[in-house]
């Protein structure tokens, strides 16, 4: 009789103890996930915002180059100003991500090569939809990306500028509420527009057709330049 009852009282321990080391797995796999999870956190890398800068001060109405002209004459839909649209963008971490994101992407995907060779003449703004393409056309490409990706068009305004070798050169400037940003095809860096080392010359207006000059240089007639 003791047995028994002892007998029982041993499977009724087993049973006990067995809950136990379930529980305590239980609470050992979570503590693990916890632990993983914020190593996982403390790993990503924090996104670190450029300080906040200056727009570019805007000068008096300029035409824009002549193969601009000829753009739109082609496709007026990318050269409409939508004046609802904000003229600045609020320059977030997931923002910054994704200009980020496609300046290097677009730099890496189109091949350069000069509007003669592609196009067989001196100045010509595109798509370069074929994998070719020079300055212009590889800006155009990113600003397409980045409004069918909700930014609007009426903050990325494609801009000319006088590069390191005194040639003419098309960059997308982006206005942002940290100031003027730019992309450009010679650097994967986002950067502010003091840092580029350009001549800013003109940029597309955001108020209707007319492009604005900007702080310096003198107007190249093209911006044949890879």
């Amino acid at each position: 009789m003791r047995y028994a009852v002892w007998d029982g009282g041993s499977a009724v321990f087993r049973v006990s103890a067995h809950r136990h080391l379930r529980q305590i797995a239980h609470l050992s796999i979570v503590g693990a996930m916890l632990l993983l999870g914020g190593a996982a956190t403390q790993a990503r890398p924090s996104i670190r915002l450029p300080e906040i800068g200056t727009p570019i001060e805007d000068g008096q109405p300029a035409r824009p180059v002549a193969a601009w002209n000829d753009f739109c004459a082609r496709m007026p839909s990318e050269c409409t100003v939508d004046l609802s649209e904000p003229t600045q963008i609020a320059l977030t971490p997931s923002v910054w991500r994704l200009l980020s994101s496609i300046n290097r992407r677009v730099n890496q995907r189109i091949k350069p090569v000069t509007d003669m060779a592609h196009w067989g003449v001196v100045d010509r703004w595109d798509y370069p939809d074929d994998g070719f393409g020079d300055c212009e056309d590889i800006q155009l490409l990113k600003r397409r990306m980045l409004v069918q990706r909700h930014l609007p068009r009426r903050a990325l305004r494609m801009t000319v500028v006088i590069d390191e070798i005194g040639e003419g050169h098309a960059v997308l400037m982006v206005r942002t509420d940290r100031g003027d940003l730019i992309l450009d095809n010679k650097t994967n860096a986002v950067l502010p527009w003091q840092r580029t080392g350009y001549s800013f010359v003109k940029r597309e207006g955001q108020d209707g057709l007319a492009w604005v000059s900007l702080t310096n240089g003198t107007s190249p007639a093209t911006t044949a330049n890879r």
